[in-house]
């Protein structure tokens, strides 16, 4: 196929995925507020919506064999999020104010569900028992999520526990309502998810095929492909709703969308298809990657834990991390 011809359906494919997710995003926020669900339930909808791109191309490199390429999109996006969501939301609204419970909290299930992932593609756990582990993580953080705070407090947990999860959901609800303006759905709306869905994968498909042809066309290893472009290009509708959301003063929000879109990444794009696919060799690069996704994570968390938050400051330090991690990879390629 003539360079050309690649180049425009790989741009294509990537408009048609960013804008069927925006518009995926967007129904998923109105079906929310039709159905009542929980603010911590939104956010994980939200975070579901923004993230089906690199998903959906992640889980189409996958099942095609390109296990380096699939990898590196989750891997990639995770640690784009951290910088874009986190630190560039940071530098643009001056600061990402969060309470500390819900920083732990949600921060605390998306380092976790990294460690197991990381332990599954490292070959120290099998599939079986990193889905129990993940399961026993992820089960009680959506249903604690989906509580009113009152609830909580009806729970059999030491009363410390229970005036933090309160706490933390009370924070995360009043930082929603700050910016309500999604209407209810309508059957449209409702309608619409199906078709909008298969535009994503159909998109995704075509951006995974046209990128391994370019990659092989400038002698670009499927690692960069996959962790530095389509995790990057992917990235843009979560970067997008981030941004707006800081700049509205919503910091829990923004923490809640980027730490659940990685929580969200590794569960859908790593977890599942390795459990049903298995789990090929993987490369060094990517093996990096991972230690870079896990070291970035922890630092973000003791970071924003001390100051209640990511500071301008912070934000650049947590962007210069990333740049370090692109000009690395680049100069091992």
């Amino acid at each position: 196929m003539p360079l050309g011809i690649t180049l425009t359906l790989f741009f294509l494919s990537l408009i048609l995925s960013i804008i069927s997710s925006l518009v995926l995003a967007r129904d998923l926020d109105k079906l929310s507020a039709r159905f009542h669900f929980s603010e911590g339930i939104v956010g994980i909808v939200a975070a579901l919506g923004a993230d089906t791109p690199e998903i959906a191309a992640a889980v189409t490199a996958l099942i095609a064999g390109q296990h380096d390429l699939g990898l590196g999109v989750v891997l990639g996006s995770n640690i784009f999020n951290l910088a874009a969501l986190l630190g560039l939301s940071a530098v643009i609204a001056g600061e990402v104010r969060v309470k500390r419970t819900g920083l732990l909290f949600n921060g605390g299930v998306a380092l976790l569900v990294t460690v197991v992932v990381a332990a599954l593609l490292f070959g120290f756990i099998s599939p079986l028992i990193s889905g129990i582990l993940l399961g026993v993580l992820f089960i009680p953080y959506v249903v604690l999520l989906a509580l009113h705070p009152l609830r909580v407090k009806q729970l059999a947990l030491p009363n410390s526990i229970k005036r933090s999860l309160s706490d933390m959901l009370t924070s995360v609800s009043q930082d929603a309502r700050k910016d309500q303006t999604a209407p209810k759905a309508s059957l449209n709306d409702l309608l619409a998810v199906v078709p909008t869905l298969v535009s994503i994968v159909v998109a995704s498909i075509g951006m995974v095929n046209t990128a391994i042809t370019l990659g092989a066309t400038w002698h670009l290893s499927h690692v960069i492909i996959g962790t530095l472009i389509l995790a990057t290009l992917t990235g843009i509708p979560n970067m997008i709703t981030a941004v707006r959301l800081a700049l509205h003063g919503r910091g829990a929000a923004v923490v809640s969308e980027s730490l659940n879109s990685n929580t969200l990444n590794a569960l859908s794009g790593i977890f599942l298809p390795v459990l049903i696919l298995g789990l090929g060799t993987i490369s060094g690069l990517t093996v990096f990657a991972l230690w870079w996704l896990l070291g970035m994570t922890v630092l973000v968390l003791v970071l924003a834990s001390f100051q209640g938050g990511i500071s301008r400051w912070n934000g650049i330090v947590v962007i210069g991390l990333y740049c370090i991690f692109v000009g690395f990879i680049v100069f091992q390629r």
